[in-house]
């Protein structure tokens, strides 16, 4: 499942991205749920798996992933929590962009195989962001094959940290320090989708119901 399922949800936003996308109030809400309910499922059960193991220094490896996610969201224009801004004449692949999201999606895809309630939160991420980032690629310049190409490398990036971390000893003995990498990404990620998910920064009552939907859909599985 760890392996299939992240790639079904990128491609499910991609098509949703490529026959009725059209931005709006929508995506935002959608957004707002899976920033919640990945926040909750980080710190209700990940984060307190981490800690834990007693492994020393474990907050610091949290806090590198915090940067670390700072600086890839500098290098792909925030698109892991949906802000993306390619210039519509592009027309060639969008290496930076590319690179970073791989990165992030990779990491990500690392500590789900042993936790079905922290993946179901990364697939319920995965499906807005899929539905901008292809939005976006679709307005451009670029070829089909150019947009082809990136979709289907962006969508087997998780499953290739599923399946490095599972299937091979290339890097045995990291696994709780690349875990608490992931936790910063996510506290990272999660909490900018709430903070930037309201225009204005105005309280808005259906995102807050929102986020409280998703907060309880963690606490109740």
């Amino acid at each position: 499942m760890s392996l299939i399922l992240p790639i079904i949800a990128v491609f499910i936003g991609f098509g949703i991205a490529y026959f009725i996308y059209q931005k709006s109030l929508t995506i935002n809400l959608i957004l707002a749920f899976s920033g919640a309910f990945l926040l909750s499922v980080t710190v209700l059960e990940f984060l307190p798996s981490v800690y834990k193991s007693e492994t020393p220094q474990i907050g610091i490896f949290i806090l590198a992933g915090i940067l670390l996610q700072i600086i890839l969201e500098y290098l792909s224009g925030g698109a892991e929590h949906g802000h993306l801004h390619i210039s519509k004449e592009k027309q060639t692949f969008p290496w930076i962009l590319f690179i970073s999201l791989s990165i992030h999606a990779f990491l990500e895809g690392m500590p789900i195989h042993h936790n079905d309630h922290l993946l179901y939160a990364v697939i319920i991420h995965k499906v807005p962001i899929a539905i901008i980032i292809a939005s976006f690629l679709f307005n451009t310049s670029m070829s089909n094959f150019k947009v082809l190409v990136f979709l289907v490398l962006f969508a087997i990036m998780t499953p290739l940290g599923s399946f490095v971390q599972t299937e091979t000893d290339l890097l045995s003995g990291l696994s709780i320090y690349l875990d608490a990498i992931v936790i910063g990404i996510f506290l990272h990620v999660s909490t900018t989708i709430l903070f930037e998910s309201s225009r204005d920064h105005k309280f808005n009552i259906y995102k807050f119901g929102i986020i409280l939907i998703g907060i309880a859909l963690a606490l109740v599985i």
